[in-house]
């Protein structure tokens, strides 16, 4: 599931930035009593705490430092694309050699507020509770407006977000991205029919299966009533079929029961690799993405398509090649059974012919037997 970022149950963490050890080691000590603190001794060793450390709230910073300065690491902040990390708070630490033009220069690049060397803990600890507290704040504000409620996962808003960053991200860097969407098979008919909780706990498990399997880069929503979205970035089509046919097979196989009964899950996957052009948008991607899965529902459902053809594979069976066309692998007559018993009959439906060919010598032999 989707885990807002921070450390539930624990202190707020924070970063201090600064070459000297001395300042490191002071600030350590004011505020280690009420915030989980960590440090680095420069600009570039900050950047990647912050990339890589989604629980930091605030950001305490010197201006003056080998490899990337305060104003760097400021610049990297506040252009980053990861929205997140964009507004963190950042306090910058200013001594006696900061003159009113430096302070000038900070602020045009988006620091939060500043504190002198040589501070006390009173006034440290008073900036980093007020700026964690905001932080905190705004984090529960953003969750309310960007999370889907049932499952957890992002919501249709939430998705175009992230999706415009990483369509961005891989159009800067010459990097492959991958798009998934998909719907939960035949999800009107077993509403009406199982009724709004086990529908609700359906649409959960296809939730906790997604969660379970995307990488810490990757986003996933839920954007209409039935419906996921899926951002897999530096995916190519292989990857993401993969990928797409893995999360297929593993909604396949969890176990739901209703009333005594196992409810038949599976899903439509349409799997999209969009080359990088001008007029490209989230909404165009999430379009044609639409569109690869209609050809999935419209052939029957419960598959993984690409835009190059069917993906598709029964759970220990390998994929079939995409350039084929489609046609349900085979299932054996025991198969056959226990889908009918979970309700299944749609599915053996279009195995009906194979079936046929398998049962062909026993009905011969039951019907030339003597009476």
């Amino acid at each position: 599931m989707k885990q807002l970022p921070g450390r539930p149950g624990g202190k707020p963490r924070l970063l201090v930035v600064d070459d000297s050890r001395v300042m490191r080691t002071a600030a350590h000590k004011m505020l280690g009593g009420q915030f989980d603190v960590v440090v680095a001794e420069h600009g570039k060793q900050g950047w990647d705490a912050i990339r890589a450390d989604q629980s930091i709230q605030v950001v305490f910073t010197d201006l003056s430092m080998p490899e990337l300065d305060g104003y760097g690491l400021l610049e990297k902040i506040r252009t980053c694309d990861d929205s997140g990390i964009a507004g963190l708070p950042v306090i910058v630490v200013t001594g006696a050699e900061n003159d009113e033009a430096a302070r000038e220069k900070a602020l045009r690049l988006g620091a939060t507020d500043f504190i002198t060397k040589p501070f006390n803990s009173t006034d440290l600890l008073a900036r980093a509770s007020a700026h964690a507290s905001y932080q905190r704040e705004r984090r529960t504000l953003e969750a309310a407006v960007t999370i889907d409620p049932l499952t957890g996962l992002g919501n249709a808003d939430y998705f175009m977000g992230r999706l415009k960053q990483d369509l961005a991200f891989a159009a800067r860097h010459r990097h492959p991205l991958s798009v998934l969407r998909l719907e939960v098979d035949h999800f009107n008919k077993l509403f009406i029919r199982a009724g709004k909780q086990a529908a609700d706990a359906m649409l959960m498990r296809v939730a906790e299966v997604i969660s379970r399997l995307i990488r810490k880069e990757d986003t996933a929503a839920r954007i209409g009533v039935a419906q996921f979205a899926v951002s897999l970035p530096s995916a190519d089509v292989d990857g993401a079929s993969v990928f797409a046919n893995r999360l297929w097979r593993q909604v396949r196989e969890a176990e739901l029961l209703h009333e005594g009964r196992r409810l038949p899950l599976t899903v439509s996957i349409g799997v999209l690799s969009p080359s990088p052009h001008p007029g490209q948008t989230a909404r165009t991607v999430l379009e044609e993405a639409a569109l690869v899965l209609r050809t999935a529902l419209q052939a029957g459902g419960d598959q993984v398509v690409t835009p190059a053809g069917v993906r598709r594979g029964l759970p220990g069976q390998p994929l079939q090649p995409a350039s084929e066309p489609f046609a349900p692998p085979p299932i054996s007559v025991e198969q056959a059974l226990a889908m009918l018993a979970s309700g299944r009959r749609d599915d053996v439906a279009r195995h009906l012919s194979s079936l046929r060919e398998q049962l062909a010598p026993l009905l011969e032999m039951l019907e030339s037997k003597p009476q």
